[in-house]
């Protein structure tokens, strides 16, 4: 099994910025890919961006191109989701999601909530 832990959330103005931080623990070593989802009062969950756990192959949603950034530190475990130009509509409880190798399923954290002012 593998456990996730997000953190980082909080309340920031519009334009600004935040640093999301999801730490795994457990089979680690069995982690294919990282991602970000986000969710939303009412809406479906979302994906917002994926990393390979290796490193260097990376997916965005259109909505997040060129302000969002997804990042690993494999020696810490942790994946990162580094949040510029803030919107209001990227306002939701941000999930982190590991997949496994060899059919190995999936893991969600509890998810942090972000709140952009505007």
């Amino acid at each position: 099994q593998v456990q996730l832990v997000e953190s980082g959330g909080g309340l920031v103005q519009a334009g600004g910025s935040l640093r999301l931080s999801c730490a795994a623990s457990g089979r680690t070593f069995s982690i294919y890919t990282m991602a970000w989802f986000r969710q939303a009062p009412g809406k479906e969950r979302a994906f917002v961006a994926a990393i390979r756990w290796s490193g260097g192959s990376t997916s965005y949603a259109d909505s997040v191109k060129g302000r969002f950034t997804i990042s690993t530190d494999n020696a810490k475990n942790t994946v990162f989701l580094q949040m510029n130009s803030l919107k209001p509509e990227d306002s939701a409880v941000y999930y982190c999601k590991a997949d496994m190798s060899n059919l190995g399923g999936n893991y969600w954290g509890q998810g942090t909530q972000v709140t952009v002012s505007s």
